[in-house]
Parts: structure tokens; sequence; C-alpha cells
């Protein structure tokens, strides 16, 4: 079955061709993954609901074959575009919108400045600890 299509019959929020899937939102299905195996997502197509530069830059970072978003930012494609990494997606964003839809996703925030995608990592680590805190 295609990437997209197992994504939304059955309502995740992530689907990898190794057939990891997820329904937990934002870079959730992502990082924990990287926190496990930082390739884990290597030489894998992967489709995703959202993705921002926070996921671009993680998915890059673990070696992501293709990816397929049904929204994709301007600066998540800015990355795949600099690493050469295959995508596609239905629609194009300005950024991605946090979830009360009054500003930018505090991940998408967070990576805004940082190029380097080790640092973006580390960076995304410590604002999803920082925030389960709360």
């Amino acid at each position: 079955m295609e990437l997209k299509q197992l994504l939304l019959e059955n309502e995740y929020s992530l689907a990898a061709s190794n057939g990891y899937c997820s329904k937990d939102n934002g870079i959730k299905p992502v990082l924990m993954k990287l926190n496990e195996k930082i390739d884990y997502f290597k030489d894998l197509d992967v489709a995703d609901k959202i993705v921002g530069k926070a996921s671009a830059m993680l998915l890059t970072l673990s070696g992501v074959r293709s990816v397929y978003a049904l929204t994709l930012s301007k600066a998540g494609l800015e990355i795949f575009e600099k690493y050469h990494i295959p995508y596609a997606y239905d629609e194009l964003t300005d950024y991605i919108v946090n979830r009360t839809g009054d500003g930018m996703c505090p991940m998408e925030m967070t990576v805004k400045e940082i190029d380097d995608l080790q640092d973006a990592y580390l960076a995304l680590k410590n604002k999803v600890q920082e925030m389960m805190k709360r």
C-alpha cells in the first residue's frame, strides 16, 4: 500500500516504508525513533501529515530517502532542497502553526535560526524536555 494512502486511511500522523507508523502528534514520532537510533530512517521513505523545518532536519539527519507531506512548510522544503532529499507535498505553507492556531509551532521556532542538523537535533530534544516539565 502506498504510504500516503496508509497515512490517510488509518489516520496516522507518520508512516515509514519499514512498517513503522504512529498516531502521535508533532515531531514525537520522529524524535522518539532518533533517540533510539540516530539513523533509524536511513534509506526509508516517509509520509507525514505535517512537516516543518524541525521534522525536515530530523529526518534528513537520520538519512531519510524521500518524504511526502500533506502539509510542508517553506523552511522544510528548503532543507530537503539543500540536502537533495526527494519530496512531495499537497499543501505548502509559510510556516507550521502551533496547536492553538495563533502563532508558529514551538518546534519550528526552535530551529528557525539553526542550520546544522546535529545542533537542531539537540535543540529540539532540549525543547521537548523543557515543555514536558510544564
